[in-house]
C-alpha cells in the first residue's frame, strides 16, 4: 500500500483578512479545526504553522506540528518546511486551511484516485476548473522544494498539465476565504442550499 501524507498549510499571515483567518469561525468552529477534520484517517499529517493555537489543536488530532518562523517567505517556504518532513511517503496531499466547506469524502476521493494513478498529480476541482487540495507524487517534491515566496503548487501542476487529472466536487467545496466579506458570503450560501 502506498503510504500517503498530508501537509495542512495553516502558516500564512492572511493580511486580507487583517486577523488570524484560522480563528474565525464558520458554522460554530474555527476555520482550522474544519481543515483538521477533513484529513482521512490513518494518513501521516503534517500542520505547518506560525500560530501556538494551531500547534495545540493539532496536537489534539494527533498530528505532527512543524513551526513556520518565516511566514513572511511565503506559502513556498510552508511547503517546503512539509515536504520535507513527509519526503519517504509516496505522495503528499497538500491541504488548505480556508476552505470550510470541503468533506472528508473528497479528500479521501482525491487519495482514492491517486492511488489507482500514481503517477499523476490529482486535485480537486469543478467543472473542470481546479480547486485544493490536490495531491503530488515523490517525482515531483524536488520541484516543490525549487519553489520560492508566494508561488505555490500552481506552478508546478502550469509545467505538467497533461498529468493532471480532476476529481469532481460541489463548487462551495472548492470556496476559499480570504476576506471577512468572504467568509460572510459563503455563510449565505452555505444557508441557502437546499437540504
Amino acid at each position: 500500500m502506498e503510504r500517503i501524507g498530508c501537509v495542512v498549510m495553516a502558516a500564512g499571515n492572511a493580511r486580507r483578512f487583517e486577523s488570524n483567518k484560522l480563528a474565525a469561525e464558520f458554522d460554530g468552529k474555527p476555520l482550522i479545526r474544519h481543515a483538521l477534520e477533513t484529513v482521512p484517517q490513518a494518513i501521516e499529517t503534517v500542520v505547518v504553522t506560525q500560530y501556538p493555537q494551531v500547534a495545540r489543536m493539532a496536537e489534539e488530532f494527533g498530528f505532527a506540528c512543524v513551526e513556520n518562523p518565516h511566514p513572511d517567505w511565503g506559502i513556498s517556504y510552508t511547503i517546503r518546511l512539509g515536504t520535507r518532513q513527509l519526503s519517504h511517503c509516496d505522495a503528499i496531499v497538500y491541504l488548505v486551511s480556508d476552505q470550510p466547506m470541503l468533506k472528508r469524502a473528497s479528500v479521501e476521493a482525491v487519495a482514492e484516485t491517486w492511488r489507482k494513478n500514481p503517477d499523476k498529480i490529482v486535485g480537486l476541482g469543478h467543472g473542470g476548473k481546479r480547486g485544493n487540495p490536490c495531491i503530488f507524487p515523490k517525482k515531483f517534491y524536488p520541484e516543490l522544494m525549487e519553489l520560492e515566496e508566494d508561488a505555490g503548487g500552481n506552478t508546478v501542476i502550469r509545467r505538467h498539465l497533461e498529468d493532471l487529472l480532476l476529481v469532481e466536487a460541489e463548487r462551495l467545496e472548492l470556496t476559499d476565504v480570504d476576506t471577512p466579506k468572504a467568509l460572510e458570503d459563503l455563510r449565505q450560501q452555505a444557508q441557502k442550499r437546499p437540504e
